[in-house]
């Protein structure tokens, strides 16, 4: 099975609701995915201090080393970010130093608990194809279509080395292909 982006704005907001009402923890995990195209292992690790100065104002940008490429990648958080996380950070008193995605265990939450929960709430919204890299997707999927198509700068963004790979990896060839078989009907 190949994880696709969700391409139902009602169906993000049902999966961001869902995750919200039953941890909070993880719907701010999930607003950051589809707000930011960072993969899960470079979301989780954040810390506080990552994201604000010690003023606890926002940083200009999250400036992180990815962990699959090793590369730099600064993002500007938007406003819808920079609420939720306001919101979470107040709700669980978290410290400058502290892991954003705090384990009761000690550290920050792993890859595969995400997984897990993300992945039980797409199931109980009959959300098909999700997996934690759906939120990657989904952002890919979406900048595209509010940018108008701008698929070079995306590429960019995910390090990507051709513009078809990007298309392929946030499902829009087989989108363009469901809509040319459905526009023929002979």
């Amino acid at each position: 099975m190949t994880v696709q982006p969700i391409r139902d704005m009602k169906k993000i907001k049902q999966m961001y609701d869902y995750l919200a009402k039953h941890n909070p923890k993880y719907a701010v995990i999930f607003k950051m995915g589809i707000n930011t195209g960072l993969r899960i292992s470079d979301i989780i690790p954040i810390k506080i201090n990552d994201i604000y100065r010690n003023d606890f104002n926002f940083k200009e940008h999250l400036i992180i080393i990815e962990q699959k490429t090793g590369k730099e990648k600064c993002i500007k958080i938007n406003d819808t970010l920079r609420k939720c996380l306001n919101e979470y950070v107040k709700k669980f008193n978290l410290k400058y130093n502290d892991y954003l995605f705090f384990s009761r265990k000690g550290g920050h939450l792993g890859r595969i608990q995400v997984y897990k929960v993300m992945t039980e709430a797409a199931k109980s919204l009959g959300i098909e194809n999700f997996g934690t890299h759906s939120l990657r997707k989904t952002w890919g999927y979406w900048t595209y279509k509010l940018s108008k198509f701008n698929i070079g700068l995306i590429m960019d963004t995910f390090n990507h080395s051709s513009q078809a790979v990007t298309l392929r990896y946030i499902g829009i060839n087989q989108e363009q292909k469901d809509e040319l078989y459905s526009m023929v009907q002979l």
